[in-house]
């Protein structure tokens, strides 16, 4: 979903800044030449959210590379599926709140130095903060705190002009679901209980994320807009 939302960024004329892990490397090539593609700078800065002092550098080489911030987008995301408590280890839990909740809080305080009237931050959250799995229960745990997360922060910052928003997808193909976040049956029946019928694709998000930067939004804050394919919330 953070591609799609790049690409989605670049076409409406903004220059954007990746965060990424360093093996995802070829991944993170292949967006930047489709934001560059679209005459926008792509600018890439690899390197794990989980660690404080690099999500203060990652804002302040963003602001740099880019000359500004406007839009701060928190998208990246944990998520290994366990079928009971017992199964989740310490260090487990821990890697999911610092990526989910940790790495949120940090960027965010960060960037607030660097947000003006007009500015917009925007959280991934998902159904799962509504609706939770009774197989992903730290990473509920850490979309419920990012949606509560969105409403504080609208609340806190809109005197200021800086609308917070969030995004809560439902059932959609992300790698994710491949990566340990579901199980082979979870897989094979992926979004089939939805009215739609399928799992979402993160281009089907991209508009919202989209929306939400855009100042013909400028009253809306503090909410979360769903994508389920006809189930869950919000």
């Amino acid at each position: 979903m953070g591609r799609a939302a790049a690409i989605a960024y670049a076409r409406e004329g903004a220059d954007v800044a990746i965060n990424y892990l360093p093996d995802e490397e070829p991944d993170a090539k292949e967006v930047i030449a489709l934001i560059k593609k679209e005459g926008r700078k792509g600018v890439a800065l690899p390197g794990d959210l989980r660690d404080e002092d690099f999500c203060t550098q990652l804002v302040e080489d963003a602001v740099e590379a880019l000359g500004g911030l406007d839009v701060l987008v928190n998208n990246a995301g944990r998520q290994q599926q366990a079928q009971s408590l017992s199964d989740i280890t310490t260090e487990s839990f821990d890697a999911t709140m610092k990526t989910n909740i940790y790495a949120m809080f940090w960027l965010t305080k960060a960037a607030l130095k660097h947000l003006q009237p007009g500015s917009s931050i925007i959280q991934t959250t998902s159904v799962q903060a509504y609706d939770p799995s009774e197989n992903l229960v730290d990473y509920a745990i850490t979309k419920a705190a990012g949606m509560s997360f969105t409403k504080s922060m609208a609340k806190q910052l809109g005197p200021k002009g800086i609308r917070v928003n969030g995004v809560a997808p439902g059932p959609v193909w992300t790698a994710l679901q491949v990566a340990g976040g579901a199980t082979m049956d979870k897989l094979q029946e992926f979004g089939g209980e939805t009215p739609l019928g399928r799992p979402g694709q993160p281009a089907e998000l991209a508009s919202i994320y989209v929306q939400l930067a855009d100042n013909s939004a400028s009253f809306s804050t503090g909410q979360v807009y769903g994508a389920a394919g006809g189930s869950g919330q919000p």
